[in-house]
C-alpha cells in the first residue's frame, strides 16, 4: 500500500513520518514520581518492543523525576503536559525526547514562545494531542460534526507553533467515537504535511479495546495513513504495545515476532484445538523470528490451507501431524504437539 507523503521528524534515535516504518507507541500507568516503579515499567515496554514511551507529568516533583528516569532507560521518553509551561521547561532540562502540549492551553504568547524556543534549542519535536472529549468551549459549542471541530482544534495550535517558526510538530485527533476519529485524520491528512499519530481514545478494556483499535487503526493504515501509533486500553500497557504490532502485522507494515495463524475449529476437529492453540500462541510469544506458524484443526485443509506457513500442525484423531512448508514430516499423540512443534521451531 502507498503510504501519505509526510514531512519526517526524529524523537531520539526514532525517525517519524518520511520513509520510517510506523512506529509502536505506548504510556506509563505509574506515578512518574515514584522513578523505581517507572523505570520498571519502561524497560517492560521496551522488552515488549515499545519504540516510544508517554509519561504524565501532572507536577513539578514528576517534571523533576525525569532526570533521573531518563538517565536510567533508553527508550525515547515523551513528556505529557497540560497547562503549565512551566513542566514542559522543566522536562526540557531535564533531558525528555520529545513533548506532548497543545500550545493553546498554556497561556500567554510569551509563555508559549519559551516554550517553543527551549524546544527548538534542544531539537524537541512537540505533539499536539486533540481529544474529542475536550475541545476548546467555543469550538466544542458549534453546530458541526464531531470531526470537524477536532480538525479546527488541531488547526488552531498548528497555527500557534508555525506563526513561532517552529515546525518539528506531529499530530492526534483522537476520540472514543471510531467514526470520528476515522473522519478526524482522513480530513487532516489532506491539509497537513506532519507526521500523525493514530490512537482511538478510552477504547476500552481488551476484548472491546483491542475491536475498535483495530477498526479505526486499521482503516486509516490500510489507507496509507498514520506514523505512529497506541492502542489505548484500560489493561496493562505492555497488552497495548502486542497489539499494536498485531494490528501492523496484519497489514504486513512491520514484522516483529513470529505470524501465528489458527483455524477457527469445527465438527471435524478431534482434538483440543482451542487450548493447543492457546498453548502455542503463548509458547511463541518472546520467540522473535520471521516465520509463520499455523495450528489448524484437521489433517483434511490442515496442510494445504496453511502451505504459506514455515511450521505447523495439524489435528487428527487424536494426534497430530507436524508439518514444514505444507509437508508433513511427523505424526505424534496429542499429548506431544505442542512439545514437538516448539523443538522443530527452535532448532530451525
Amino acid at each position: 500500500m502507498e503510504r501519505r507523503k509526510s514531512k519526517q521528524i526524529q524523537i531520539g534515535n526514532i525517525k517519524i513520518g518520511g520513509d520510517a516504518p510506523v512506529s509502536v507507541q505506548s504510556m506509563c500507568n505509574t506515578d512518574t514520581r515514584d522513578v523505581k516503579k517507572t523505570v520498571a515499567q519502561i524497560k517492560e515496554l521496551q522488552d515488549a518492543g515499545c519504540e516510544l514511551i508517554r509519561v504524565a507529568v501532572l507536577n513539578k516533583d514528576a517534571a523533576a523525576a525525569m532526570k533521573e528516569i531518563k538517565k536510567k532507560t533508553e527508550v525515547p521518553l515523551i513528556a505529557d503536559i497540560h497547562f503549565d509551561y512551566r513542566l514542559a521547561l522543566q522536562c526540557i532540562e531535564n533531558g525528555v525526547d520529545a513533548l506532548r502540549l497543545n500550545p493553546g492551553n498554556i497561556g500567554r504568547e510569551e509563555n508559549i514562545k519559551k516554550v517553543v524556543n527551549a524546544a527548538k534549542l534542544n531539537n524537541i519535536p512537540i505533539r499536539i494531542g486533540i481529544n474529542g472529549g475536550s475541545l476548546e468551549k467555543d469550538i466544542a459549542a458549534m453546530n458541526i460534526p464531531l470531526h470537524e471541530k477536532m480538525v479546527m482544534s488541531a488547526m488552531r495550535h498548528i497555527k500557534i507553533l508555525e506563526d513561532n517558526d517552529f515546525d518539528m510538530i506531529k499530530v492526534s485527533l483522537k476520540s472514543s467515537s471510531v467514526p470520528a476519529t476515522i473522519a478526524a485524520y482522513r480530513d487532516i491528512a489532506k491539509k497537513i504535511d506532519y507526521p500523525l499519530h493514530l490512537g482511538v481514545t478510552e477504547a476500552g478494556t481488551l476484548k472491546g479495546g483491542l475491536i475498535k483499535s483495530a477498526v479505526g487503526l486499521g482503516t486509516l493504515l490500510a489507507e496509507g495513513i498514520g506514523d505512529t501509533i497506541r492502542v489505548s486500553l484500560t489493561e496493562n500497557p505492555v497488552e497495548e504495545v502486542h497489539a499494536g504490532f498485531s494490528i501492523l502485522k496484519s497489514l504486513e507494515l512491520r514484522q516483529k515476532g513470529i505470524n501465528f495463524v489458527s483455524c477457527p475449529t469445527c465438527g471435524r476437529c478431534q482434538i483440543d484445538l482451542i487450548s493447543l492453540a492457546k498453548k502455542v500462541e503463548n509458547a511463541l510469544k518472546d520467540i522473535d523470528k520471521p516465520i509463520t506458524v499455523a495450528v489448524m484443526g484437521c489433517p483434511v485443509n490442515g496442510p494445504g490451507e496453511a502451505k504459506h506457513a514455515d511450521f505447523g500442525v495439524a489435528g487428527a484423531i487424536k494426534e497430530g501431524y507436524i508439518f514444514k512448508k505444507g509437508e508433513i514430516i511427523k505424526r505424534v499423540p496429542e499429548e506431544k504437539i505442542l512439545e514437538e512443534l516448539m523443538n522443530l521451531i527452535k532448532n530451525s
